[in-house]
């Protein structure tokens, strides 16, 4: 297949790039770059790669046309970087989300990268039927742009838990990701809403998912799939307990509350009885991640742009 990835730079992109190159599709990466080139240098020495420097705000039918299936990652990611951007977060999670989605042709296959950040806070069981209830402009962000790239047939959107591991291109801003570093650099990690639950998954599971929908495109199009496990969902303290058993750190549980205020449990079963299933634990995640944060001392920033 020819694959385009939007966003191909990025924390998830990079790994799912270098995954599809290993099955020996061609890939196309398209990326605006604002954090450098560094995470692709391992990659730009294969023939059936192509990068193209390019912001999704700007992308015209000449780039997208020729592609089988267009892996839609390209977002301002996360609360935090949404809340420092919100223009940006507008026209690049929204405006730039509906954009391609007109460009598309309708045999295009375009795999989105919603969220399952949207379920806001009631605490129940959510399925994809499930009200939504966004507390953050990441939410409202992602979940608007969803609903817009569902009206195409040839479109499936992936619910991803939050989530963790190690990517050639770094994110600590994500919760177990972030919790690990704190853990090892300050010995330390304070809770707020210490007893909220959230669902995880590790990147590579999640790769494995985009791979896994590539291969049921007849059962999954048209369709939106929350990714994950059933038993990867956890409280905060639960996911700093579960750090405490690799590192000599604190746990501090704060009365005050959490500005990103999300607290609810995800039902995968969907996903699941079409045959997808995780490999990585929560545990297997942490120790990879002390394993890094021994060395790694990244300069963390969110640009506005």
């Amino acid at each position: 297949m020819r694959i385009l990835i939007t966003g191909g730079a990025g924390y998830k992109g990079v790994v799912l790039a270098s995954e599809l190159l290993k099955l020996g599709h061609k890939v196309t990466i398209l990326d605006n770059f604002m954090y450098g080139f560094d995470f692709v240098l391992h990659l730009v020495g294969n023939p059936s790669l192509e990068i193209v420097r390019e912001d999704i705000r700007n992308i015209q039918d000449t780039l997208v046309k020729d592609y089988d299936v267009i892996f839609h990652l390209a977002a301002i990611s996360g609360y935090p970087a949404c809340e420092a951007n919100p223009h940006s977060a507008q026209l690049i999670n929204i405006d730039a989300s509906r954009h391609l989605g007109k460009l598309l042709g309708k045999q295009q296959v375009l795999i989105y990268a919603s969220t399952t950040s949207f379920y806001g806070k009631s605490g129940d069981v959510c399925t994809e039927e499930s009200k939504v209830d966004p507390v953050s402009l990441y939410g409202i962000s992602k979940y608007q742009a969803e609903q817009s790239l569902m009206q195409r047939e040839n479109t499936v959107a992936l619910r991803f838990a939050t989530i963790f591991g190690v990517s050639p291109k770094m994110r600590i801003d994500l919760l177990v990701n972030d919790f690990a570093y704190k853990a090892v650099n300050d010995r330390c990690i304070v809770l707020f809403d210490s007893h909220s639950k959230r669902t995880f998954l590790h990147i590579k599971d999640a790769i494995s998912a985009y791979i896994f929908t590539i291969d049921n495109l007849t059962n999954m199009c048209g369709q939106i799939f929350n990714i994950g496990d059933n038993s990867l969902n956890y409280s905060k303290l639960e996911v700093a307990k579960h750090i405490q058993k690799f590192t000599d750190c604190k746990i501090i549980e704060s009365d005050l509350e959490d500005y990103d205020i999300r607290n609810f449990i995800i039902s995968f079963d969907k996903i699941c009885r079409l045959g997808f299933s995780t490999q990585w634990t929560l545990d297997d995640g942490i120790a990879e991640l002390v394993k890094l944060y021994q060395f790694y001392r990244p300069f963390t920033t969110y640009k506005t742009i």
